[in-house]
């Protein structure tokens, strides 16, 4: 989760010259991947000692930051290489893969929900999610999930990626015009999110907007994104910035754990009056320093270059992070499998430790199902 050294430019030695690929990048992509999937199965016991339940950012975060990451080895090292139009062709196909992979998610996951029928509370799985409004009128919800004009709750972050993906190319080009341009595109776009200026619709019979607005998260996206191209300073091992660190994670835990609020009123005041800078939709600033905070503690306990990254879990959880779209897409699709399996098996803790397990190994199992496709074993 830090920068390597920046991409050379272009020229015969950029087309020769690989990156290496930082091993924390995707050890904590993996780790970030087995959380999101807790968070997203419905009144799921162990999603409440994630990280989110203590402090103010959560998996999401880790998914964003990390991404940009991820797309600086991508898309940059591909701008130096080969240029703009390049880059872009490069992008839009990403953007295509991306756009398409929400969509069919959406469809299987709305299968899923209508085979189900009903909870045991009577109401129905379709209910649970909010598509009934998909289901009494499909022909012109499904124009506006093509064009991004509805968007359900739970169909949120692959629109947010796309939205943040197309943004790449300005940002790139930004950053070569001068250092500092992308900077003040970065900020500029953030802020007008907090003023509310940049909302995009999310159904067409509401005032209702994204749950995550793009233009606040790019903030995140792209501060990944320059650390590992080296446009941003990697800050490096200083026991004040550690101590530092340690205590904005621990002076949040009150005004996030809902267990300190139902204590005292006083900390459901102050998480209140907060809510503007812990603001999900839009990115609120507290999230960011508190996400900032976490990283430099893992990147810490991780070592120099993760050297401290052994063994065989760090290995499954690597090649976990290295296939993050693929298990990310099959974390959304079984999640509510695994949630309708938990109400009628009973949600005792011998079946939460077997439904959570059986999600682990099946994100695991499409993780090296996915890598031996790559690898194109049918020419050897």
């Amino acid at each position: 989760m830090a920068p390597s050294d920046p991409a050379p430019a272009g020229g015969p030695l950029a087309q020769t010259i690989k990156r290496p690929r930082d091993p924390r990048l995707d050890f904590f992509r993996g780790i970030g991947m087995l959380i999101i999937l807790l968070a997203h199965i419905p009144d799921d016991g162990w999603a409440l000692w994630i990280p989110a339940r203590f402090g103010f950012s959560d998996a999401t975060e880790m998914f964003v930051f990390q991404s940009g990451m991820a797309s600086a080895i991508a898309f940059g090292s591909t701008f130096d290489r080969s240029g703009a139009l390049i880059l872009f062709a490069r992008v839009a196909q990403r953007i295509w893969q991306i756009f398409w992979a929400h969509i069919v998610v959406f469809i299987v996951v709305t299968a899923i929900m209508v085979v189900a029928g009903t909870r045991y509370d009577g109401v129905t799985y379709v209910e649970s999610l909010n598509l009934v409004p998909f289901m009494r009128d499909p022909g012109n919800l499904l124009a506006g999930l093509l064009t991004l004009t509805y968007v359900p709750n739970y169909f949120d972050i692959l629109p947010m990626y796309i939205v943040i993906l197309a943004l790449m190319p300005v940002m790139i080009l930004a950053s070569k015009a001068h250092r500092h341009l992308p900077f003040f595109l970065m900020i500029g776009l953030w802020s007008a999110t907090q003023f509310g200026l940049t909302g995009l619709p999310a159904e067409p019979w509401s005032d209702r907007q994204w749950f995550f607005n793009p233009f606040g998260w790019q903030l995140l996206f792209f501060t990944g994104y320059f650390l590992m191209r080296g446009n941003l300073p990697s800050p490096a091992y200083d026991r004040r910035l550690v101590a530092l660190a340690i205590a904005v994670v621990v002076l949040t835990v009150p005004f996030a754990w809902v267990r300190f609020q139902d204590v005292h009123p006083f900390f459901q005041m102050a998480a209140a009056k907060l809510a503007p800078l812990t603001d999900k939709t839009n990115f609120g600033l507290l999230r960011f320093v508190h996400f900032l905070a976490l990283c430099y503690i893992a990147v810490q306990l991780a070592g120099r270059k993760g050297e401290r990254l052994r063994g065989r879990i760090v290995r499954v959880l690597t090649v976990v992070g290295q296939q993050s779209l693929a298990v990310f897409l099959t974390g959304m699709v079984i999640a509510h499998p695994i949630g309708i399996a938990l109400d009628h098996a009973g949600r005792t803790v011998p079946a939460e430790i077997a439904g959570n397990l059986f999600g682990f190994c099946t994100m695991i199992a499409t993780a090296y199902l996915v890598r031996w496709f790559k690898s194109s074993p049918w020419k050897s």
